[in-house]
């Protein structure tokens, strides 16, 4: 896969996005990151504004997402805005990778939960790096199953997704830089 064919879809926000932000940037990556006007980025390289009508185009139920999810999300604009960008950058990428935690019903903590429940409704490779267990899972259609420390996840595609929580750890930023190291480094 060349790099100057590969895309980060992601949103910019601090924490894990900003990381995957500055992995690609290390590297080489086009970077377009989904926001709204008013919300606060820590990435600011490959910045796409998303108007109101792009933003009703990822709109959903919340009503719907709180059932799937097994929580309540609060109707405030801000958390239904930040929720419609997370289906955007699902929506670009090929392959979607997530920094978080995965809890005991197959969800992922937070609003990173909506973009893995998206991934998984659209039916696209998605992995998890889960900080309290310091490992990545893949979703195999039915489960999350471990990788293994002997076969961490690399990117395949060429459009592929970042996101997650914006209470990063160093166990989740060295797993963004290892993930990058390894699809990349040997890359033309």
């Amino acid at each position: 896969m060349n790099r100057h064919d590969v895309i980060l879809f992601s949103g910019g926000a601090p924490g894990a996005e900003a990381e995957f932000g500055a992995s690609a940037e290390r590297h080489g990556i086009e970077e377009v990151n989904f926001t709204f006007d008013g919300h606060k980025i820590a990435r600011h390289r490959g910045v796409r504004v998303l108007n109101h009508e792009e933003l009703q185009s990822g709109d959903f139920s919340l009503e719907y997402v709180s059932k799937l999810m097994h929580r309540r999300y609060t109707d405030s604009p801000t958390i239904r805005r930040v929720l419609q960008t997370l289906w955007y950058q699902v929506n670009h990428g090929q392959e979607i990778y997530v920094i978080g935690t995965i809890l005991d019903d197959d969800t992922v903590r937070g609003g990173t939960g909506w973009g893995a429940e998206f991934a998984k409704l659209c039916n696209k490779p998605l992995h998890a790096f889960d900080q309290d267990k310091d490992a990545w899972f893949v979703w195999t259609g039915i489960e999350w199953k471990a990788r293994g420390k002997a076969n961490p996840p690399s990117i395949g595609h060429a459009h592929f997704t970042g996101t997650g929580t914006r209470t990063i750890r160093d166990s989740g930023k060295r797993a963004i830089a290892a993930l990058f190291n390894r699809s990349f480094d040997a890359a033309s």
